[in-house]
This record gives structure tokens, sequence and C-alpha cells, in this order.
């Protein structure tokens, strides 16, 4: 199984945010979409970061409430981790679990195609698995 399959049952809808908004902004956007994680798109719609709430909750923590106020540009992650559609899962795992994040945008011909999360990416292990049980229990009964 490899990304394809998760962006294949989530779709790719992806929330982005400009650096300029406000975390103010940016906290109302993830609030109103129930998500953990904003895409920054920069200068032509190019990927230029990543917020997650931790990004606002330590912003706020180091600043106050006055960091509500701190551009998104300021807060948000410039090196962002990204995959391809064909990375297996069992590697999108690897590299979530190794750098400590839950969300990866899923780039293709360096175009933003989707973002999976670590919910998306254990949803789809889990399922893996239950295939898998499904199949050795239709093999042991056969036997």
């Amino acid at each position: 199984m490899n990304v394809k399959s998760i962006l294949a049952a989530k779709g790719g809808n992806t929330i982005c945010i400009e650096p300029t908004a406000d975390l103010a902004a940016a906290a109302c956007v993830l609030g109103a979409n129930h998500i953990g994680a904003v895409v920054v798109r920069g200068a032509g719609g190019r990927l230029a970061g990543i917020l997650s709430e931790r990004d606002i909750v330590g912003a706020i923590s180091e600043h106050g409430a006055a960091a509500l106020m701190f551009p998104v540009s300021r807060v948000m992650t410039r090196n962002v981790a990204t995959c391809s559609g064909d990375d297996s899962i069992a590697s999108i795992m690897e590299r979530m679990t190794a750098g400590k994040f839950r969300h990866m945008p899923v780039v293709a011909k360096g175009e933003l195609i989707g973002i999976i999360s670590i919910g998306d990416v254990v949803k789809q292990r889990v399922l893996e698995i239950e295939k898998e049980s499904e199949a050795m229990r239709d093999y042991i009964r056969t036997v």
C-alpha cells in the first residue's frame, strides 16, 4: 500500500493559507475545518511551509496572546518534509515517527496534490492488517 491509496480514500482537498495571514486567522481555519495543520502557500502557489496547532501553541506559550497577531510566516515550519503518491505507508510511518511530525504534504511533479496525517496512515495500516487477517482466516478455513 502507498500514499496514493490514502488519497484515493480521503481525497486530495488541501486547506491552505497565505504566509501573511495572522495566527488568529490560521487558528480559525484549523478549527473551522477540524484539521491539525494547514499548508502555507507563497508566491505562485508554491509550498512555503506548514503550520500546525503545535506551532501556534508554542508561539502563545512563548509570547502570550500577542502571538496571535504574528504572521504565519514567523511561526511556520519552512523545511517541510513531503512525500509522493508512490511512497509506502511503512516509509511514511517511519519518517513521521523519526521526525516527530503528524502531517505531510503529498507532491507530484512539483505540485501539491494532497496532505496526509498520521491518523490517515494508521487508519490505512489498520485496514491492511484487517485484510491480511481475513485472508489468513479464509486460508485456514480451506485447509
